[in-house]
């Protein structure tokens, strides 16, 4: 993520490299990107496109309301399955929530990083 602290107005960039172990996301797969301010307000929420092998990069500006203070960054794969920490692809098969499936978060620790909110 770049810069680590921004200001109302700014803009600021996250993006990941592509993963090494082919999760196969496929053509359409897209990224979810969520800024949380330091009051707890959900700032950003947005999908945006992720490659086949998970890489990606999205620009957003700081909103002009966002709290100053540490704000939270999370960018996931959007509608897809959650990882095991196994290292192996364990998508399910059809959509998220197709019948009589539901998915639930195991083991991964949600990807967070602190982006400063500056005045």
């Amino acid at each position: 993520m770049s810069p680590a602290n921004a200001s109302p107005g700014q803009a600021v960039t996250v993006s990941a490299p592509d993963a090494g172990c082919d999760p196969r996301y496929g053509s359409d797969a897209q990224i979810e990107v969520i800024v949380t301010d330091a009051s707890g307000a959900e700032v950003i929420h947005e999908t945006a496109p992720m490659n086949d092998a998970g890489g990606f990069t999205y620009t957003f500006t700081v909103p002009s309301d966002t709290a100053a203070g540490e704000a939270s960054v999370t960018a996931l794969p959007y509608n897809l399955d959650w990882c095991d920490d196994t290292g192996r692809n364990n998508r399910v098969p059809g959509a998220m929530g197709a019948a009589g499936v539901d998915l639930e978060r195991v083991s991964c620790a949600l990807p967070l990083r602190p982006l400063l909110i500056t005045r």
